[in-house]
């Protein structure tokens, strides 16, 4: 979204969108069945091929055409909404035919915990362990000794018991967890106050919506001086004053108020706007880094940006699979690469189609970018044939060769990005 939502960025993301598929579909899925093989389950697996073909031919459509309207930025959305409604209806059904075969038979499982007894277990357990550290006499804290409390990032018994490793390591994140601390509140259920602190989350509504105005579009409105003189973000902070100060007078350091939960409403927003800007941040140093060694954008995406993206998948979906799940490691596949191509070329055109442009204009980078269309296409249609004549058996040969074709692909790539390979000589 960060790199579609600006006009010189779009190959960028493109790359990123079209290498992240063919990562996540032949090195994550190869490695998935390297770590366990497995009988996929068929037809959620031909769903999903089906739905993510039709994405990938869409979008190479649109790069063909070289635009993107409004009512296509939509269908994006419309697309994922479908395929969401596909996979609750399919499973109900098969819920329905499970039970009208099986009947309603409870399975009792006595020795396991329930999530709830399992929650309460957690507490106890916790709440033994902070009560050896209680003083034998009980006192109450003061509300500036509550708020520099929570504003320590590190427990100083946990700091002793800690390597210097750890604490070199901690020491280059704490200005960020500060930061966080001080801007995102955090509504925990699990603990007895729900992680209720008077005085740092009524600064967080303070900071909080500062924050959000500017980091929103980098900083544009909240930059925005109203009859030329007084800034938007003033306003803010004076509104953020008016709500802290009445929640601060009208509740107590003890108990939540009711409306407590509002407060992880707040934290969700925050976050998100955070996220925002460290992904626009990373785009924007990828895009220096183009400019400098003359790499195209598609070949940044494909690579860096890629990898980056989907690192966090083949460490998750390798270590479901080792848990003994690879058919839910095989559905995170292609569910979190058709989520973030639906939704990443969707709102990113829309996001620049309300800064002005009614048509999104998205001119592929040369060659490059055909080959990466035709890899990922040609991964999808080998899969969507090889594994039904295989009876849906992923075996550790087939993860060899998916790994193999994603290698083949990448030498293939970037010996086209340095004039090996070119129209000429095709």
């Amino acid at each position: 979204m960060a790199a579609f939502s600006r006009p010189h960025t779009a190959g960028l993301a493109i790359g990123a969108l079209f290498g992240a598929g063919i990562f996540v579909t032949t090195v994550v899925a190869g490695s998935v069945a390297l770590v366990k093989p497995f009988t996929l389950a068929s037809r959620p697996f031909l769903r999903d091929m089906i739905f993510y073909m039709a994405a990938v031919f869409w979008t190479f459509t649109i790069l063909y055409k070289g635009h993107i309207a409004l009512a296509e930025a939509l269908g994006y959305i419309g697309l994922y909404m479908v395929y969401v409604a596909a996979v609750l209806v399919s499973a109900y059904i098969y819920n329905y035919r499970k039970r009208s075969i099986n009947g309603p038979t409870p399975v009792q499982t006595p020795d396991l915990l329930t999530s709830g007894e399992y929650s309460e277990s957690l507490n106890k357990s916790i709440q033994t362990y902070d009560e050896e550290y209680q003083p034998l006499l009980p006192h109450t804290l003061s509300t500036s000794q509550i708020l520099l409390g929570s504003l320590r990032p590190v427990d100083s018994r946990r700091w002793r018991r800690k390597p210097w490793t750890w604490r070199v390591l901690k020491l280059v994140k704490m200005p960020l967890e500060v930061l966080l601390l001080l801007t995102v509140p955090v509504v925990d259920p699990d603990k007895e106050d729900h992680n209720w602190n008077r005085p740092l989350n009524c600064l967080h509504l303070i900071t909080g919506p500062l924050v959000c105005v500017l980091t929103f579009n980098s900083g544009q409105y909240g930059l925005y001086l109203i009859e030329g003189e007084f800034p938007v973000w003033a306003l803010v902070v004076l509104f953020g004053v008016f709500l802290a100060a009445i929640v601060f007078c009208s509740t107590t350091n003890e108990h939540p108020p009711e409306y407590h939960f509002l407060f992880s409403l707040l934290g969700f927003v925050v976050s998100a706007l955070w996220i925002n800007t460290a992904a626009s941040e990373v785009v924007s140093v990828l895009h220096m880094l183009g400019i400098v060694f003359s790499l195209s954008n598609t070949v940044l995406g494909l690579t860096l940006l890629a990898w980056g993206n989907s690192i966090g998948d083949l460490v998750s979906d390798i270590t479901i699979a080792r848990q003994g799940y690879p058919r839910m490691a095989i559905s995170a596949c292609f569910g979190g690469i058709l989520f973030n191509m639906l939704f990443g070329i969707g709102l990113g055109c829309l996001l620049q189609m309300f800064g002005g442009n009614h048509i999104v204009t998205l001119e592929p980078e040369g060659l490059l970018c055909w080959i990466l269309s035709g890899a990922l296409g040609l991964s999808l249609v080998l899969s969507f044939v090889l594994i039904p004549l295989q009876c849906f058996h992923l075996t550790r040969a087939y993860g060899i060769f998916l790994i193999v074709f994603y290698f083949i692909f990448l030498l293939v790539a970037l010996l086209t990005e340095f004039g090996k390979i070119h129209l000429g000589a095709l």
